[in-house]
């Protein structure tokens, strides 16, 4: 699949790269990736006048470590897939449209409502996993980038 649902563990959450640099740092790593994406969706290609910069993470579940890999243009509504639990609580307040969310993620990948269910029913699982353990954070090659 093009798009999936990536959640971070709850006892990772806030331990990313943008929250530990200054404005000026993450704005040049965002821009950057918006140049690199040619200032289109890395996933479904549309061109966008906003763009999010989204961290891409990779896990090891056996040592509990979340690192850093890299960066994608994404836009609004791949970017919430992305983070779909964050997407269900703006959802449940009546700022951004859940349907419209899941209609995208299927047109994107080219699948049923029915395979959307199993694939968010596995990511979820697999947070509740995730979520039982503290994590590790490597911020890879911009741990330098950290204020300190």
């Amino acid at each position: 699949m093009k798009l999936e649902i990536e959640l971070v563990p709850s006892t990772a959450w806030y331990s990313n790269l943008r929250n530990k640099v200054k404005k000026d740092v993450w704005d040049k790593i965002r821009k950057k990736s918006y140049v690199d994406a040619n200032y289109r969706c890395s996933i479904c290609l549309k061109d966008k006048k906003r763009l999010n910069c989204h961290e891409i993470w990779e896990y090891n579940d056996e040592k509990h470590l979340q690192r850093l890999k890299g960066f994608l243009a994404l836009c609004d509504d791949c970017h919430m897939i992305k983070h779909i639990g964050f997407a269900g609580i703006q959802a449940s307040k009546g700022i951004i449209n859940m349907k419209k969310l899941i209609t995208h993620f299927m047109k994107v990948n080219e699948v049923t409502r029915e395979h959307f269910n199993k694939h968010h029913k596995e990511a979820f699982d697999l947070w509740g996993e995730r979520s039982k353990e503290k994590w590790t954070t490597d911020l890879g090659e911009w741990s330098n980038l950290i204020n300190r």
